[in-house]
């Protein structure tokens, strides 16, 4: 049987790999603003992704491929890579803390 440490790492590990863009796992340690904050941090991340990336089914595709990628697309794609980077390293931690569970 597991631990009631290593359970809930498991389980906060979990939540981290399933709803990190939603703060699953902030919501789930009871920290509802960090939580908001993180969906609203990953809302603008992916919306800004979308808005300032050229698509190709508009009716003016062919000038917006042609012209080449915006370059404020540079912002979001920071802050996403901060991101992923912050959540990796949250579930190195938690992977830690479910190795070091004491009895």
């Amino acid at each position: 049987m597991l631990r009631k440490e290593e359970k809930k790492s498991l389980t906060r590990l979990a939540l981290l790999s399933v709803g990190w863009g939603v703060g699953l796992d902030r919501f789930y340690d009871g920290k509802t603003r960090d939580g908001f904050l993180s969906l609203i941090g990953w809302s603008l991340v992916f919306g800004s992704l979308m808005w300032l990336s050229p698509c190709e089914y508009s009716a003016e595709a062919k000038t917006m491929v042609d012209s080449g990628p915006d370059p404020l697309i540079i912002a979001p794609l920071a802050f996403g890579l901060y991101g992923v980077i912050l959540v990796v390293r949250k579930g190195f931690r938690l992977l830690r803390q479910f190795e070091t569970a004491e009895d």
